[in-house]
């Protein structure tokens, strides 16, 4: 189904959500018509965006719409039975919620499980559903839309579950940014520096890189924890490492649309303040991984609010010279410590995936370790 034919039939003029490459089509229009404004937001989480959603709705009794990828139902669920269901203040909103993982459909090792689940979890929330499919017409879509009325009129919510294909654009949005770094160069200068300490890269295309440059460097992969899903918890997972294994460096690999997930997680290193922990924000301003979809890190001071939650010191990176001479004098400070590098919106076509399983990535880790 043409994205325009849908978004004439859904009953919402206001969009907030974490965008999925499942629903670029749709991330994409939303961009075309209303760019980042009142009528849509991007938020930090799923979580998020249902609270804005329902800050919509008690502002204006619209039913507001929010979208995700099916691996954000976890951060949806608690303002979704605590806040919007019928039995607290009853808050209508209309899900769309990407299908990765898709019983049948083979997909990457960390959407298989979230796949499996992702129509019970609605189930169990006594959220009504339609699976949009590529063989869905518009009078099915219509006729589901029809019956969310009387579900939105007793302050539940309604999910339209979008399969592979199901929404189609003629032409993508172009995303850029003003930065010329490239982020594959920058985790390779990087990789070259830490040496044998271990790394633990967040979910998407920067654990992708780190993959591939080890194998193209003919090196193992047991230094690296690559952290397929879980978006926002690698260096909350890079904490505890480093306070069990205080003879070694840790590097946190992060990119800026997971640090924005759960930024919560920087208060807490700064906190604990381990000695020999390094945090590298890897920053292209961007949901990359999923489309490029801008994230709100334009408007972000990263170094100033790690400083403020308890890092000890900061660099910026813009170029590989400027990497290189964080890394080196970071080298001699004591942690934690901050490097943010602005790199561009940019990656291989031809990136690959890790070859290993999820599993033998763990045992390799932990063996190494």
């Amino acid at each position: 189904m043409k994205v325009e034919e849908f978004l004439e039939r859904i009953p919402s003029d206001f969009f907030t959500g974490v965008p999925d490459s499942q629903l670029k089509a749709l991330c994409d229009s939303l961009m075309e018509r209303y760019g980042i404004s009142e009528r849509h937001i991007i938020a930090a989480n799923e979580g998020n965006a249902v609270g804005l959603a329902a800050g919509h709705f008690l502002a204006t009794k619209e039913v507001p719409t929010v979208y995700m990828q099916n691996s954000g139902q976890g951060n949806a669920m608690n303002p979704l039975a605590s806040l919007c269901a019928k039995s607290v203040y009853a808050i209508p909103m209309l899900l769309i919620i990407g299908y990765r993982g898709e019983p049948g459909v083979k997909d990457e090792p960390q959407h298989v499980f979230q796949g499996e689940i992702t129509l019970s979890f609605l189930d169990l929330m006594r959220i009504p559903y339609f699976v949009l499919e590529k063989e869905s017409t518009k009078e099915e879509l219509e006729e589901a839309c029809k019956r969310f009325e009387d579900v939105f009129e007793e302050g539940r919510q309604a999910a339209i579950v979008v399969k592979k294909g199901a929404l189609t654009k003629e032409e993508s949005y172009s995303y850029r940014n003003s930065y010329s770094f490239c982020r594959e160069d920058a985790i390779r200068c990087v990789l070259r520096y830490s040496g044998q300490n271990p790394i633990v890269s967040t979910t998407g295309k920067i654990s992708r890189e780190v993959y591939e440059i080890r194998d193209a460097e003919g090196e193992g992969h047991g230094l690296d924890f690559l952290t397929v899903g879980s978006m926002g918890h690698a260096s909350s997972i890079a904490l505890g490492i480093a306070l069990e294994k205080k003879d070694k460096r840790i590097f946190c690999l992060d990119g800026d649309g997971a640090a924005l997930m759960h930024m919560g997680a920087m208060a807490t290193i700064g906190s604990v303040s381990p000695k020999n922990f390094v945090h590298i924000l890897f920053n292209n301003e961007a949901h990359e991984t999923v489309g490029g979809q801008p994230t709100v890190s334009k408007t972000v001071h990263y170094r100033e609010l790690a400083k403020a939650v308890g890092y000890r010191k900061v660099y910026l990176a813009k170029e590989k010279a400027a990497l290189e001479n964080a890394l080196s004098e970071s080298g001699k400070e004591t942690g934690p410590i901050f490097i943010e590098v602005a790199c561009s919106v940019f990656s291989r076509e031809d990136l690959g995936r890790p070859k290993t399983t999820a599993i033998e990535n763990k045992e390799a880790f932990m063996e190494e370790l």
